[in-house]
């Protein structure tokens, strides 16, 4: 299980900072990366969160799995390595 997790479904207006102040009730957040459209500056919907342990990581994905965050149902689980 990887320390890295995928958050998907998120709102344009979320910020790294309001991830990394979710993502620190259930342990410590090594680094936050909204992803962001290179032509429009916008977030795309979705970041990259990645927490200090496994089991952080595993906490964030049951306890935050399918819930809301600035009124949108976020999706939470590991991210995958990116296909070439």
């Amino acid at each position: 299980m990887g320390k890295k997790l995928y958050v998907g479904n998120i709102s344009y207006g979320t910020t790294e900072d309001s991830l990394r102040e979710l993502f620190s009730q259930v342990g410590e957040v090594e680094s936050v990366a909204v992803i962001m459209d290179r032509e429009t500056g916008r977030s795309k919907g979705f970041a990259f969160v990645e927490m200090a342990t496994e089991e952080a990581a595993q906490q964030g994905i049951e306890r935050f799995y399918e819930s809301e965050f600035e009124g949108r149902q976020i999706r939470v689980a590991e991210a995958r390595p990116q296909a070439d």
